[in-house]
């Protein structure tokens, strides 16, 4: 059962979850449970669809959350105190669980059955967690029918379990929200850069979500991205993509974990198109630079006039994380043909905040420096940036921010002598 399975958490351990919509519930709510035999126990993981009672204010003897990324069920735990932040490039954090900086005592993992030679697989996301797994002291895995088989480098063989429990729960699922007016026209800016023949990386967000809906009309488009949502279903479907000009793994979805529903699930199941792999392939930028026409569309909280991005926090409130925005503006970058794209609305709280910025928020931290930017899209259009002046950056900046606000944008970058 899984509260014996939790027996091997003791005291003092490091436990790591298996995140996103992979979160091992059954294992996660019986570690819970046994809170009152348990002390600074630290947690780790990524964005988290589950539970996260482990977080909550009654736990903080027991628990202590680390987070690589910060999700809605941790976030207001890291903004108080209880847990805690790693900024870290999403490609580099295995390196931390292989080279022993943080060593997992507790591996807790879901996956699917085993196959007719006792391989397992990760199912809806290989990410960190088949590395992390393999460094771990004890590997305790929920094994459930529900998980789909994923291909690629995303199995476990039944021998490297310590402790399993069967289960039949449905698999945590994150559909797409409605798409805002705002975010379709971004989409529809974002999709006038992205050229026949591109390979695609989408960030997490509603903006990534529209520019799926604008992509009909394209032709032989690849993906290789950390994560995708049910949005490229359709489109597979359709032929739009189908990777056949991939100059790296020509042919396949190069993925770390989905983000989606039981229509993504089924689809990616046992299907050969798609081709899992840990974060540290997926997201090395030296990897991702060998795809010609590589296309990376991230999102920003707030952009400052000389290109600096923070995407992680809001002022001194950690909000998200660095994620794989970093590793993808890079990785763009240096790939023939690549373009590396931020993309955000250009106001917040119905139009009373900028996001276009004179300056970052104290506090704000810049996740992808000015050096890296390229292209900056919002509803207003896109601003190239790459190569240009602080001055041309103004006015390019100014030119896609809100009508209402560029005024007092320029005003300030004239007082600072940058126009």
């Amino acid at each position: 059962s899984a509260d014996e399975a939790v027996q091997h958490i003791r005291a003092g351990n490091t436990v790591y979850i298996h995140p996103g919509c992979a979160a091992p519930e059954q294992l996660v709510r019986a570690m819970v449970r046994r809170a009152p035999q348990l002390r600074d126990v630290k947690v780790i993981h990524l964005l988290t669809a589950g539970s996260a009672d482990y977080a909550q204010p009654e736990m903080a003897q027991n628990f202590r959350h680390v987070a690589f990324f910060a999700g809605a069920n941790v976030r207001r735990a890291i903004n108080e105190g209880r847990a805690d932040f790693i900024p870290i490039f999403l490609g580099e954090i295995e390196a931390l669980f292989a080279n022993g900086s943080v060593h997992v005592n507790v591996a807790l993992i879901h996956v699917s059955l085993p196959d007719e030679h006792g391989f397992c697989s990760y199912g809806v996301g290989v990410d960190t967690t088949k590395t992390a797994a393999e460094h771990a002291d004890i590997v305790i895995a929920q094994v459930n029918p529900k998980m789909p088989r994923s291909l690629g480098d995303s199995f476990i063989h039944l021998n490297k379990i310590d402790h399993l429990i069967e289960v039949e729960d449905d698999i945590l699922e994150h559909p797409q929200g409605q798409i805002s007016d705002i975010a379709n026209k971004i989409g529809s800016n974002i999709a006038g850069l992205i050229e026949d023949g591109s390979t695609l990386q989408l960030g997490i967000g509603e903006i990534p979500d529209a520019v799926l809906h604008y992509l009909d009309t394209k032709k032989d488009l690849g993906i290789h991205t950390e994560m995708v949502s049910d949005g490229v279903v359709s489109l597979i479907e359709k032929g739009v993509i189908n990777n056949e000009k991939k100059t790296l793994h020509p042919g396949k979805v190069i993925v770390g974990f989905v983000l989606g529903t039981r229509r993504l699930y089924d689809f990616i199941d046992n299907n050969p198109i798609f081709e899992f792999h840990p974060s540290s392939y997926t997201n090395d930028p030296f990897i991702i630079s060998r795809n010609d026409k590589q296309v990376a569309i991230n999102s920003a909280l707030e952009v400052d006039l000389t290109g600096q991005v923070c995407a992680d926090s809001i002022g001194y409130n950690f909000y998200s994380g660095i994620g794989g925005q970093v590793d993808f503006i890079r990785g763009a970058a240096r790939s023939k043909g690549g373009k590396p794209i931020i993309a955000l609305p250009s106001t917040a709280k119905d139009d009373t905040i900028s996001r276009i910025v004179p300056h970052l928020k104290e506090g704000a931290g810049v996740v992808t420096s000015r050096g890296d930017v390229h292209y900056v899209v919002t509803e207003y259009g896109v601003a190239y940036l790459h190569g240009k002046t602080v001055q041309e950056r103004c006015r390019a900046l100014i030119n896609i921010a809100h009508p209402k606000f560029r005024e007092e944008l320029t005003k300030f970058v004239k007082e600072r002598k940058w126009l």
